[in-house]
């Protein structure tokens, strides 16, 4: 499964190490992914979301139904 936030749209970025003496070689850049089960009120379930950390502080600012309704899974 790709490392995709299901909230954000967060995905791997590449880039590059860069050593001291300037050689360059290909990198990737991976989001803070975790599990997480929520309880959806409205649905009266739980659901298990993979997201980013960052996704995490806005469900608990602004409620996990009104972040799913803003993503369009509601």
């Amino acid at each position: 499964m790709a490392r995709v936030c299901e909230i954000t749209g967060k995905r791997t970025r590449v880039g590059n190490n860069v050593s001291h003496a300037n050689n360059r070689t290909k990198r990737k850049f991976y989001p803070n992914l975790v599990k997480k089960k929520f309880f959806v009120p409205s649905l009266g379930e739980w659901v298990e979301i993979k997201l980013a950390t960052s996704a995490l502080r806005t469900i608990n600012k602004k409620g996990i139904d009104a972040v799913l309704k803003e993503v369009g899974a509601l």
